[in-house]
């Protein structure tokens, strides 16, 4: 890595140093059960950081975006770096290459490696997701098969990547990922069946009432539980 990349990395680096808040440091890494340590920035302060950093200093390649993303999550020093990776694959000058099936490739890395909740969900939805609904025929095989890998992270991947899809939910699709994991005992699964399918009641709650009736001996009563509160709850 060299050049604009290089520069880009080292810039936001030092806006996430600046933005420090030493005293809130060790809570952050506490609520996370985290091993790597946090700088103390929080997420509003941490976007106010990176704002003017991301605006002012646009990478012209791909290869630049990717090399910048992978270095700020595979050298981090702490926590917050690998927010600030996320960060960058999302920023909107960027959304071509971040919406192609070739970089499932690179957010694979991040979910296997990010190897928790904190970042394989803002992975999962607004990364893995966009690429789903911008290149569904490309990008469903690879959601299948993650819906069966040995790794929950892919698993949880996904079941939930669609929760921000709305009407282009792929419900065929969000069927066999949650019946793909609707027997797993793991906490992420089952939370995460519950949210996927919570969300779906939002857009078709007729639909989500009969999955749950047709599999509530399988769904646990987590998921059961979540998949239904918007449907009891009225909202």
């Amino acid at each position: 890595m060299n050049g604009e990349d290089a520069r880009l990395v080292t810039e936001i680096r030092a806006a996430l140093r600046s933005a420090a808040d030493a005293s809130k440091a060790e809570p952050m890494r506490a609520y996370m059960k985290s091993d790597m340590p946090f700088l103390g920035v929080q997420k509003p302060h941490r976007a106010l950081a990176l704002r003017p950093v991301l605006r002012a200093r646009l990478l012209g390649t791909r290869e630049q975006w990717d090399a910048a993303i992978r270095e700020l999550w595979d050298h981090a020093a702490f926590r917050e770096e690998r927010y600030a990776a996320t960060d960058l694959a999302q920023v909107r000058a960027y959304a071509e290459w971040a919406t192609d099936p070739v970089s499932l490739q690179l957010y694979d890395h991040m979910i296997v490696t990010g190897a928790w909740w904190d970042h394989v969900d803002d992975v999962a939805i607004r990364l893995v997701g966009a690429v789903l609904r911008t290149h569904p025929c490309e990008t469903s095989p690879v959601i299948r098969a993650w819906s069966r890998d040995a790794d929950r992270w892919r698993r949880r991947t996904s079941v939930i990547c669609q929760v921000r899809s709305g009407e282009d939910t792929d419900v065929d699709l969000l069927r066999e990922c949650v019946l793909a994991n609707i027997d797993d005992p793991d906490f992420f699964l089952r939370k995460g069946i519950g949210w996927a399918l919570r969300q779906q009641a939002k857009i078709d709650p007729a639909w989500v009432r009969t999955f749950v009736s047709i599999h509530s001996g399988q769904l646990s009563a987590l998921s059961r539980r979540e998949a239904m509160r918007n449907i009891l709850s009225g909202g």
